[in-house]
């Protein structure tokens, strides 16, 4: 039989993967399997620009290299099981697929409510399919929108629907402020002010107790007694790892899969773990695995991961180098934008105002052990530039871990 790899996920995690694998050296088959029937695309825009009809979705596709144009694509079909030992993995059609290597590239899903009440008329955005039907509900007339959820999704698509023309905007969380644990408290209160100043409503420190409505959503009820009308509801509030399909092989699957620095998943050398459902140690920071749900990490793990897979498959010593990526960023949101390097999380108790100051374009570091660990930008052009010099003293930081 001849030699495989299996990508169980079509997004771009698994394209960066089979595209990685070829890089690396891989001469064997790559099959990709993906949930949705098209091909893998820009996810970003889904909840901006292509919500926004700035963009069409066609236009989202990746464009891939022409070294996998030879990979067998199997969309809109659905990895339900896996034998790591046996080495294989189940379709939910019944289709069993042999691998020799096999790469995690499932993703996540969003996470949903679980509040009585009906289901017409609440959304989510992960998929083209979720934002093409949240972009025809918004474009209703007099639309009253809730979106449940002050994080960057929730955040992007309040800007979004304000810019639509949306009779009215309000974002209900259980935080006091808008993205305050990503962020912290300085850019969290200037976020909600900036929001505020263009027509969006907040319910802040409060959860959804239930939804109101028959056949479909009519009204939004919180735990402090108010209630939200609404024709559109938005649940921003998470998601959740697609790892169902890996139990029973022994993998750490609380959160995502854990991997060690080469990103093989419980140790075997044989299977790898990519992108938004990989959890991973991070030799910048320390030796803790965390998930990163950031554009960049997709491209950063399948680089490393597909080394790691070629290298075991052809018998070659895997890259001794730490992996030691940079996640990055961005959000835009109204007329502004926060870009992102480094880890903000790990330095919320020391933020600092690097250059600018609140009302203005605004850089602030933030810092761990007196290292900066990341830097995020609010503002417009001049914003951003400075926040990419900041970059490179962050890159040029050594590793802690080895």
């Amino acid at each position: 039989m001849p030699s495989r790899v299996v990508v169980a996920g079509a997004s771009m995690g698994g394209l960066r993967a089979a595209e990685r694998l070829r890089a690396a050296g891989w001469t064997g088959a790559i099959t990709v399997i993906g949930e949705e029937p098209v091909m893998p695309y820009n996810r970003p825009p889904l909840s901006k620009e292509a919500l926004a009809g700035k963009e069409p979705f066609e236009s989202l596709a990746f464009r891939p290299r022409a070294s996998v144009a030879d990979v067998e694509w199997i969309l809109g079909g659905t990895v339900a099981a896996a034998d790591l030992g046996r080495r294989a993995v189940g379709l939910a059609d019944g289709t069993e697929l042999a691998f020799d290597g096999l790469v995690i590239a499932t993703g996540v899903r969003s996470r949903r409510l679980r509040c009585p009440g009906p289901a017409r008329g609440r959304h989510t955005v992960r998929t083209m399919g979720d934002a093409r039907m949240l972009r025809a509900a918004l474009a209703r007339p007099g639309a009253r929108v809730v979106v449940v959820g002050a994080g960057f999704i929730g955040c992007e698509v309040a800007a979004t629907a304000v810019a639509l023309g949306a009779a009215e905007v309000t974002v209900a969380d259980p935080e006091p402020l808008p993205l305050l644990r990503p962020l912290g408290e300085l850019l969290a209160r200037e976020l909600l002010r900036r929001h505020g100043e263009r027509g969006v409503r907040f319910a802040l420190g409060t959860a959804v107790t239930a939804f109101d409505g028959e056949d479909r959503v009519t009204g939004v009820r919180l735990g402090d007694g108010r209630r939200l009308a609404a024709d559109v509801v938005v649940e921003a509030v998470g998601s959740v790892p697609n790892t169902e399909w890996l139990d029973g092989n022994g993998l750490d699957l609380a959160d995502g899969v854990v991997t060690d620095e080469l990103l093989r998943a419980g140790g075997l050398p044989h299977v790898v773990a990519v992108g938004d459902v990989a959890r991973f140690p991070n030799a910048r920071y320390d030796g803790v695995p965390r998930r990163v749900e950031h554009w960049s990490m997709p491209a950063d793990t399948a680089k490393r991961a597909a080394k790691t897979l070629a290298a075991h498959l052809t018998g070659a010593e895997p890259d001794p180098e730490p992996f030691a990526p940079l996640p990055a960023f961005w959000s835009d949101q109204h007329d502004f934008r926060l870009q992102s390097f480094g880890a903000p999380a790990l330095g919320l108790d020391d933020a600092r105002v690097l250059e600018g100051e609140p009302g203005g374009d605004l850089v602030v570091g933030y810092h761990r052990a007196d290292r900066l660990v990341g830097v995020v930008a609010l503002g417009g052009p001049a914003a951003t530039a400075a926040a990419a010099r900041h970059r490179s003293a962050l890159l040029k930081q050594p590793a802690l871990t080895a």
